[in-house]
């Protein structure tokens, strides 16, 4: 979301830049405020998606891990069932961590609680990942359906960790008011054709 905010930060300095050049009087010293899209993004349709794919998530996590993950952990040898076991604990682990905050974010929004509950309820959650995939020894040589799902599983907590940010109530912390730098050097190029 960081990446987003400049993004629109250099869309509004060029888009301040096109004025000058077409006339529009715009002075150097004028700055672009960010716009706060994960607090949008929060309150949106979008929420309400990834909301909806972190419970249906959670859904086929425990359908598999409870169905034909146990069939499929059988079939492996020591060091892979270990390996099994291990992942399907942490994926149980972080998608409640996900889903408690989609929980916590969506009873925020929905005015359910209040912001000093969310609050307390954010505190009880972790975030913080342990492994990514790439760092688990034997990964991919775990069950398809199990790798998906922590992948899966890791691009939810991806977007929440960004998301995270607004739980407090106030949009990503956003760039100081950025001046056009781009603006002064119009300003000379003027100054120097007028005069």
């Amino acid at each position: 979301m960081i990446g987003r905010h400049r993004y629109v930060i250099e869309f509004f300095q060029v888009r301040n830049v096109m004025s000058q050049v077409s006339g529009s009087v715009v002075s150097s010293s004028s700055c672009v405020e960010p716009i706060a899209f994960t607090e949008r993004y929060a309150n949106s349709e979008h929420f309400q998606k990834l909301y909806r794919e972190g419970m249906t998530l959670v859904e086929e996590t425990a359908s598999y891990l409870d169905g034909p993950g146990r069939q499929e952990a059988r079939k492996l040898d020591t060091d892979l069932s270990l390996a099994y076991a291990t992942e399907s604990m942490r994926l149980t682990t972080r998608l409640m961590q996900v889903s408690s905050w989609l929980l916590i974010r969506r009873a925020l929004n929905d005015k359910s609680i209040d912001l000093d509950q969310a609050r307390i309820e954010r505190r009880k959650i972790q975030l913080d990942v342990i492994s990514r995939p790439g760092h688990v020894r034997n990964f991919d040589q775990l069950p398809e359906r199990l790798q998906h799902l922590v992948r899966e599983s890791f691009r939810l907590l991806d977007i929440v960790k960004r998301l995270d940010v607004t739980i407090d109530g106030k949009p990503a912390p956003a760039p100081k008011l950025v001046s056009n730098p781009v603006a002064s050097q119009v300003d000379r190029v003027r100054l120097a054709f007028s005069a």
